[in-house]
């Protein structure tokens, strides 16, 4: 079988076929090479456990779902490390528990997160010390932890659970100022310096007590930043608090306390059930979820030989670990509308909420378990969210198109579309500047924020830290009268939440983002939770993306993989046979044959991959794009000035650039807004090479060129969300290395994202069914 630009191949139909006939891109020979989008899914068929040092562990591209973690996690979600917990070098993750400086007089980025999620914290302390009884967790669930059990228990055997579901006071604000003139470039404050790291009497004491206990001695000055300055003594006093420290499992953490504790260590402990749940919950977060039904929470727990699982819940919930919610009523297929289009089992309605059906007509009510950190962010989400639509009632006669017109009469408003949709949300903007408001872009990341088409957008990372935007207002919320956040489907719930306790009263929020792509790397799903919920205007963009690339895109957003026509090369697909010869065709592409057929550059050219392991992950790929493109030694830390780079400071987040150099601080980088600093002690552990990211990497980003790369062992990953987001980061050439034969086919049509248990949706429809009166 031949290839031809823009064609899909199905099986071969000559098994001796040459699948490595060409090397340029569309050339007329009948291997033209490919140019197929990004495969969803990226759970490879070996099911590789996610691996550790990878910046952003928590992308959910990465290999196989941990089976541990009740809730089906998404077969492109990155499990948890298998390997010895230790290691530093190997697992460690992104952030850096020392929060130190960059530069004189400079933050860190790790100081800048903390002092972030710290106001949040704050914030949310200080509203819970406002309301006259304990934080209802959307079912007046209160009192002692009898009380809770008995409603979980009630719930679980069909009785009803009377009471209102959503009673919550909103904390009064300021409302935002109107009719002042457009916003100025961005003021910088300057943000709390964050926590010191361990000290070194801290992390001899738990290095006695991890050798004792037989755990690597790398884990010590990890162990210390997890649990601060008494982790010695926590150790001793509970074994199972290991598994609080990223990358260590259940069975490493039992070894450890079987050493500690000898004849006195059993499986039926309590403390092991805290630091089961408590990690199985962790576990799921990074897989998306906000929350696990109780019911999967006890199958897990029975799965790990806790002789009883509903005891040592009980026992969980009494000691506070977790906190129980019965927010309302389960949404099942039939709820989420028919067929497979967008907007049905694939669109907005897909929100993921747990719990199997009690009737052939109402479905179930979920009982859910969750940590605080998870349920206080959402929670304040959904208040915040509610606030703007009640208090953001702005003037209904502003002319001109949809999104304009509703934005003019709601504080809150959800447009969906794709790349070629972000020129109505900057119409939008300057439509808000005429009308005398202050109005601001903000994007996921510095690649869309260059894409943007506005010289004052902002990262959204740079808004909440107070580095880049408008400041703040003597209330303490940004200085902004309409927020329009672009590639909105990437918000998880922390940074959400985070951003709308920072609107005051009266401001406006525009989500904006496609539907169609991956999920953010971090818990929850806020954009699809408030499509689902369906409380505010929805304006589709009825704008499609240009050229051959808009096209296949589209297609595969309805579930189909067509043909598409691509004179101009601009789709192409290279079949392959074999793992081996799909990295070999990769390097080809990236060197040769798309600099000189496309005219785009190695280093403007983006490889993209279903996981870092396997044969043809970003390791294998990253390996052999440095040997052809910058080859060297490796003598920072096994990087050269050159190298292309991907670093996550923190889960989630991917910074790309380009080394310039190093020193005794560490390696300077140079990103795509400025430079970047990566500590010495983070390039072990969250810095690698860049030429090959995941999908999940490489979302919120485009590049001028994007190379998917799909070998044989990834068929078993792949999704319709996958495949669409890993074919649209190419905005002008797309070639697709194909070794999957029809699982492409199949998982474009019939293998919708795995859904995540989250919250948000339930929280919105109660506090915003009725009208206000």
């Amino acid at each position: 079988m031949t290839a031809q630009p823009g064609a899909i191949p199905g099986p071969p139909e000559d098994e001796h076929q040459d699948a490595a006939a060409s090397d340029v891109p569309g050339a007329a020979e009948a291997d033209a090479e490919a140019a197929d989008p990004d495969v969803p899914g990226a759970a490879e068929a070996d099911a590789e456990a996610a691996d550790p040092d990878v910046p952003g562990a928590a992308e959910a591209d990465a290999e196989a779902a941990d089976p541990d973690v009740p809730g089906a996690a998404e077969a492109d979600a990155e499990a948890a490390d298998p390997d010895v917990p230790g290691a530093a070098e190997a697992d460690a993750e992104a952030a850096d528990p020392d929060g130190k400086r960059t530069d004189a007089g400079e933050l860190s980025d790790a100081e800048v997160e903390l002092a972030a999620h710290r106001e949040l914290r704050a914030r949310i302390e200080q509203r819970k010390a406002g309301k006259p009884g304990p934080i209802e967790a959307g079912a007046k669930l209160s009192g002692t932890a009898a009380d809770l059990l008995a409603a979980v228990r009630a719930v679980e055997s069909g009785q009803k659970v009377s009471g209102p579901l959503f009673e919550r006071p909103t904390s009064p604000r300021s409302p935002a100022a109107s009719s002042v003139p457009p916003p100025v470039r961005p003021r910088t404050p300057e943000p709390e310096q964050g926590p010191r790291g361990p000290g070194a009497a801290a992390v001899a004491a738990v290095l006695e007590v991890l050798v004792s206990g037989g755990a690597p001695e790398g884990l010590a000055e990890r162990v210390a930043g997890v649990l601060g300055e008494q982790a010695a003594q926590l150790l001793r006093d509970d074994p199972w608090r290991l598994l609080a420290v990223p990358g260590v499992r259940p069975e490493q953490a039992d070894g450890f306390a079987r050493a500690l504790l000898g004849a006195e260590c059993g499986p039926g402990d309590g403390r092991r059930a805290v630091g089961l749940v408590s990690w199985l919950l962790e576990q799921a977060a990074r897989q998306g979820h906000t929350a696990l039904e109780a019911a999967a929470v006890r199958e897990a727990l029975g799965a790990r030989s806790v002789p009883d699982p509903d005891e040592a819940l009980k026992q969980v919930i009494t000691e506070g670990a977790v906190l129980v919610f019965q927010d309302g009523l389960d949404y099942g297929a039939e709820d989420e509308g028919e067929g497979e289009g967008a907007g049905g089992e694939e669109g907005a309605g897909a929100a993921g909420h747990g719990g199997a059906a009690i009737g052939p007509e109402r479905p179930s009510v979920p009982v859910l378990v969750g940590l605080d950190r998870y349920a206080l962010a959402e929670e304040s989400l959904a208040d915040g969210l509610a606030r703007l639509v009640r208090t953001g009632l702005g003037d209904a006669d502003w002319e001109g198109p949809d999104l304009v017109r509703a934005v003019g009469g709601h504080g809150l408003v959800v447009h969906t579309g794709g790349e070629a949709a972000r020129a109505e949300v900057l119409a939008l903007v300057e439509a808000a500047r005429a009308h005398g408001l202050r109005a601001m872009v903000t994007t996921h990341s510095e690649n869309g924020r260059r894409r943007s088409g506005d010289a004052d957008a902002v990262t959204l990372r740079g808004l909440l830290s107070g580095v880049e935007g408008p400041g703040r207002d003597a209330d303490g919320g940004l200085a902004v009268d309409v927020l329009a956040v672009l590639d909105a489907s990437q918000l998880d719930v922390e940074s959400a939440a985070m951003l709308v306790e920072s609107l005051p009263d009266g401001s406006r929020l525009v989500l904006s983002g496609d539907p169609g792509v991956l999920g953010p790397a971090g818990a929850g799903q806020v954009f699809a939770d408030v499509l689902a919920a369906r409380v505010c205007p929805q304006i589709a963009s009825r704008v499609p993306d240009p050229g051959p690339i808009g096209e296949l895109v589209s297609g595969i957003g309805i579930g189909e993989l067509n043909q598409v026509a691509a004179p101009g090369k601009e789709v192409v697909i290279v079949p392959v046979r074999d793992a081996s010869e799909a990295v070999h065709r990769t390097v080809q592409l990236v060197a040769d044959s798309v600099p000189r057929a496309i005219g785009v550059p190695p280093e403007r050219t983006q490889v993209i991959t279903v996981g870092h392991g396997g044969s043809a992950g970003t390791r294998a790929l990253n390996a052999a794009l440095k040997e052809r493109l910058n080859p060297g030694p490796g003598r920072f830390g096994g990087f050269d000035p050159g190298d292309r780079v991907a670093y996550a400071p923190s889960p989630g987040r991917v910074l790309c650039g380009t080394v310039l150099s190093a020193d005794a601080e560490g390696l300077r980088v140079e990103g795509e807004g400025a430079a970047i600093a990566v500590p010495r002690e983070q390039v072990g552990s969250a810095l690698r090479h860049g030429w090959a990211l995941t999908a999940h990497q490489a979302a919120g980003s485009r590049w001028p060129a994007a190379v998917v790369v799909l070998p044989g062992d990834a068929a078993q990953g792949l999704s319709r969300p996958w495949v669409y987001t890993a074919f649209s980061r190419g905005e002008r050439h797309l070639s697709v290395v194909h070794g999957v034969e029809q699982a492409l086919v199949h998982a474009v049509a019939h293998v919708p994202a795995q859904a995540r248990t989250t919250r948000l949706r339930t929280l919105l429809e109660g506090l915003l069914a009725a009208p206000d009166e």
